[in-house]
C-alpha cells in the first residue's frame, strides 16, 4: 500500500493509545469519573484494532478497500465515543445528542465491515 493513508491511521491510533492512558490515569484519580474510564477503555481497545486492521490490509489478509473504511470507522467512532463521554465529565454536555450511540453503532459498523473484508476474496496474482 504505497499511499500515506496507512501511516495517518497508525499516527492516529498512537494519538488514540495516549489519550487512553491519560483518561486511564485520569479516571483513577478524579471522583466519580467513570465515563472516563469507558473512554478510556474504548480509545485503547481500538487503537489496537486500527494498528491490527492497518497492519493486515498491508499484508492484503483482509480487502484493502473495506478494511480502510473499517478503520476510519474505528477512528471517526471511537473519537465520537470518548470525546463525549470526556467532554460530559469536564463541561457537563456532550459534543451534541446521541453522540455516544452515533460512535458506538458506527463501532459496530466498522467491525462488521472488518468482518466482510476479512471474507472478501483476496486478488489472486498470476505468475
Amino acid at each position: 500500500m504505497g499511499s500515506r493513508l496507512p501511516r495517518i491511521l497508525i499516527v492516529l491510533a498512537g494519538v488514540m493509545g495516549a489519550d487512553g492512558v491519560m483518561l486511564a490515569a485520569a479516571s483513577a484519580h478524579l471522583p466519580d469519573a467513570a465515563r472516563l474510564a469507558s473512554a478510556s477503555s474504548m480509545l485503547l481497545l481500538h487503537a489496537a484494532a486500527l494498528l491490527g486492521t492497518v497492519a493486515l490490509a498491508e499484508r492484503g489478509v483482509i480487502h484493502l478497500g473495506i478494511g480502510m473504511l473499517a478503520g476510519w470507522g474505528f477512528f471517526v467512532a471511537t473519537a465520537l465515543f470518548a470525546g463525549d463521554l470526556t467532554l460530559r465529565h469536564y463541561a457537563g454536555h456532550g459534543l451534541f445528542p446521541m453522540a455516544a450511540p452515533t460512535g458506538g453503532a458506527l463501532l459496530i459498523a466498522s467491525w462488521l465491515a472488518l468482518a466482510v473484508a476479512a471474507a472478501w476474496p483476496r486478488r489472486i496474482e498470476k505468475s
